[in-house]
């Protein structure tokens, strides 16, 4: 299979890119779509065989279920039983944006795209292009990280093209994602409702919406269907080994550079070799993935990464650091 790669302005995207990208999701096929968050795999939800190639192409564990993209909050409760006060002043303050709501899903959700819960997590990207690519589609649309299971997140297309070229159809490149990281992803099934993912929404602003929230407990996880994306333990990893340390790293990289080692920083020290990421969590995110993809193609031995702060701001950056590295 060639993939075809086709460049789309994200604020005024050409119809006829969006149509033949939309026909080869009607017609089963998958397309690599740009996001406000990370580069998505998608498939249309209703097509039981488009979505099983999501997981084969990916490499993705059956049990770890898919969001569902949506154009409007009208198709969002197309899909779901139980639109309650929480779900409604949730969509009002961060829909669209990087921001997904668990719900208990209809039956007209097949449950391929759930991981066979009885749960779909649905967001409204905040990029006009895709709300523009679901409306086109007709459909809502299944869309993982367009990257193989485990790895780094995809910002840019070319990052798509890197992990699935041959493996899918067609890759929309609208440039690099600016948020960064994946979404925010809260159950508001439970009372209070449970936060499963940290994201670029934060805790904070959550609780200003709807009030106190809880944090899912990691180890509550038992077999079945994970309730979320993002909770692997090993996720969004380099293929180069990461550790993760508490202090600047300088004194890892001395260490393993004396070892003989090949190795790089990534932290916040301005220093000759050391990748330096932005200090404030948003600018961070928007970095993150690209400066790893940068730094696995460059045959290290070790990426030693300098941990931002253990404070509420940097929740869904330690999280992602977390799952990628070997914590020092």
């Amino acid at each position: 299979m060639q993939t075809q790669v086709l460049a789309l302005n994200p604020d005024d995207p050409d119809e006829d890119i969006l149509r033949k990208a939309a026909m080869i999701l009607n017609q089963g096929g998958l397309v690599g779509i740009p996001t406000e968050t990370v580069y998505g795999l998608a498939a249309n939800i209703f097509n039981e065989s488009a979505v099983a190639k999501i997981y084969t192409v990916k490499g993705r564990p059956g049990n770890n279920p898919l969001i569902v993209h949506v154009h409007s909050v009208k198709q969002a409760k197309s899909l779901v039983l139980n639109w309650n006060e929480s779900s409604q002043k949730l969509a009002e303050a961060f829909w669209p944006g990087p921001f997904t709501m668990v719900l208990d899903k209809k039956n007209l959700v097949p449950d391929c795209v759930t991981a066979g819960a009885s749960s779909v997590a649905l967001r409204i990207p905040k990029l006009f292009v895709t709300r523009k690519l679901i409306e086109a589609a007709g459909v809502p649309l299944a869309a993982p990280s367009a990257n193989l299971s485990s790895a780094i997140s995809p910002t840019t297309a070319s990052h798509v093209l890197k992990d699935l070229e041959g493996r899918i159809e067609m890759i929309l490149d609208a440039g690099p994602a600016s948020g960064g990281i994946e979404s925010t992803v809260l159950d508001v099934r439970s009372n209070p409702p449970t936060l499963l993912r940290p994201g670029l929404i934060t805790v904070e602003m959550i609780e200003k919406i709807i009030g106190p929230i809880k944090q899912f407990e990691q180890q509550h996880l038992h077999g079945g269907a994970f309730p979320s994306p993002g909770m692997l333990a090993r996720h969004y990893a380099p293929e180069t080994p990461v550790i993760a340390v508490q202090d600047s790293g300088v004194e890892m990289l001395e260490k393993l550079k004396k070892e003989g080692l090949k190795v790089r920083l990534l932290g916040f020290q301005i220093m000759e070799g050391a990748v330096c990421l932005p200090n404030d969590p948003v600018g961070y995110a928007t970095a993150l993935y690209a400066a790893l993809h940068d730094l696995d193609e460059m045959g290290l031995d070790r990426i030693v990464i300098a941990l931002p702060p253990d404070t509420p701001e940097w929740l869904a950056i330690r999280d992602r650091l977390s799952r990628a590295a070997f914590m020092h």
